[in-house]
């Protein structure tokens, strides 16, 4: 799982690919973190949280924007995060964990949150490929 930063207008954006659907959006997720802060330490612990959503590209803005809350609540920036994407109930769901930095040990830019705009999430011969554009 890889991804890159893309500059975006006044925004930034995340293009992320990944084997498997889980696999890109822990890259995503990744890539959110790095737009925040360059080089994140190797402190903080592991959390855990859970997502549901009516389809793949909603769960996808789901589970950043969750990112983005678990930052906001638990003062911490969401790193090294690993995520498994399955269906269940007619519905998508994505378990997933991250270590905490917390935000006092890193300085970040603040990302206000997840967007629609141009969003994409497409299977590909190599697995998964994602593009998120992040308000800043």
């Amino acid at each position: 799982m890889s991804y890159r930063l893309r500059d975006h207008t006044a925004d930034v954006a995340v293009e992320a690919t990944g084997e498997s659907l889980g696999a890109v959006f822990a890259a995503a997720g990744d890539g959110l973190a790095a737009a925040m802060c360059e080089a994140p330490p190797a402190t903080g612990d592991r959390f855990e949280l859970s997502v549901r959503a009516e389809s793949r590209e909603a769960l996808l803005f789901d589970y950043l924007d969750e990112l983005i809350y678990q930052r906001d609540v638990r003062a911490v920036l969401p790193v090294d995060n690993e995520v498994t994407v399955r269906a269940a109930d007619g519905e998508w769901v994505a378990d997933a964990s991250a270590r905490g930095v917390p935000l006092s040990a890193v300085s970040a830019r603040e990302v206000k949150a997840v967007t629609y705009s141009e969003m994409e999430l497409a299977e590909t011969d190599g697995g998964w490929r994602a593009y998120v554009v992040f308000d800043v």
